[in-house]
């Protein structure tokens, strides 16, 4: 095999052994609604674009702050799948001028 070739599907077989399975992105998601979103909005949590680290440090003072996260592997596996620092930073809610976007 070319290197380069091998490098390639290196990278792509790297990439799929991290990606986490669609059962765990569900619970993470679950998770979600059950720890996270009592006490801030969607958006709040949505709008963030942080690394595993990140998340990871986010959960920890959530939890020092009391909150009670049953499934943290499946919650960080989504929080990064879905907002790590790799994604797109979403479009802003509100306009310049201040007025809502529809």
């Amino acid at each position: 095999m070319k290197p380069l070739i091998s490098i390639t599907l290196a990278a792509v077989l790297a990439a799929a052994a991290w990606s986490a399975d669609q059962a765990t992105l569900d619970r993470g998601k679950k998770e979600e609604q059950q720890s996270c979103v009592p006490c801030h909005s969607l958006r709040l949590i949505h709008s963030q674009r942080l690394s595993q680290a990140t998340w990871n440090k986010e959960l920890d003072k959530m939890a020092g702050w009391g909150s009670v996260i049953h499934d943290r592997e499946a919650l960080l596996e989504y929080l990064v799948a879905n907002y790590g620092n790799d994604k797109p930073i979403p479009p802003p809610a509100m306009s310049l001028d201040g007025s809502a976007k529809k």
